[in-house]
């Protein structure tokens, strides 16, 4: 037991190979949720990835409704990781050891969502896990999954730090040009794009630091460039105009 344990000591590298890849409503990262579960609308599919994409191993996975998703933030890789990160939380002026947060810029850039199991699909040969509630970029890669069992995954006695939860209060007001090509987008795609901004810019996305400008922004959702601006406590939603798709 002591030698297993200094051998495992003295590991200074591992190799770790995806076993799937998500499909995401998200391709970029602005405008992605600071945490998971806060846009219940924001839906991915995740991709199984040979040689894991055998039914047998996610045989029983059906009987639960959330999962844990361990992954890599693999655009954050050439930014690099930091000691320490200014959460939003914090306004973004204090800084906090990076092990004291969830920030992306951490030394083996994994990071750990749990998201809600709509349903596990079989297209031919490939098998997708439909997700919703999700804070993850499209194309990340996926290392882990792991059912989530509330009996111990949930601690009703934790404590949350410096963190709150938020609040999702801010008006969302969309321009007729906007509502229109939403209605269009849901007709053509059975996405509900709307709903989606909506809960998105309710949670508002922005840097902390641009709290009290009322500056144009642009996100991408899927194949759209959706145009929004900040007027104080509302969100006017300006365009949504289709982009080629990836």
């Amino acid at each position: 037991m002591e030698e297993s344990a200094t051998d495992a000591a003295q590991i200074t590298s591992l190799n770790i190979t995806p076993i799937a890849r998500i499909h995401s409503c998200f391709t970029e990262k602005f405008g992605i949720p600071r945490q998971p579960g806060l846009v219940e609308s924001a839906t991915a599919s995740m991709e199984m990835l040979p040689p894991f994409d055998r039914r047998e191993m996610v045989r029983g996975l059906e009987h639960f409704s959330h999962i844990w998703i361990h992954f890599l933030f693999h655009e954050t890789l050439a930014e690099g990781w930091r000691t320490t990160i200014r959460p939003p939380w914090l306004g973004g002026q204090k800084r906090v050891g990076v092990f004291a947060s969830r920030s992306p810029h951490r030394p083996n850039f994994i990071g750990l969502s749990v998201v809600r199991l709509v349903g596990i699909r079989l297209e031919g040969k490939k098998i997708f896990l439909d997700l919703a509630g999700i804070d993850i970029l499209d194309q990340t890669p996926v290392f882990d999954i792991k059912p989530y069992i509330p009996y111990s995954d949930r601690i009703a006695d934790a404590t949350s730090g410096y963190t709150m939860a938020p609040e999702a209060v801010a008006e969302v007001i969309f321009t007729e040009e906007a509502r229109a090509a939403c209605a269009a987008y849901q007709q053509d795609r059975g996405r509900d794009l709307q709903r989606l901004i909506r809960e998105i810019l309710q949670n508002d996305p922005r840097p902390a630091s641009h709290r009290d400008t009322e500056r144009e922004y642009g996100m991408l959702l899927w194949d759209m460039n959706i145009r929004w601006q900040a007027k104080g406590e509302i969100f006017l939603v300006l365009s949504c105009n289709r982009i080629k798709a990836r």
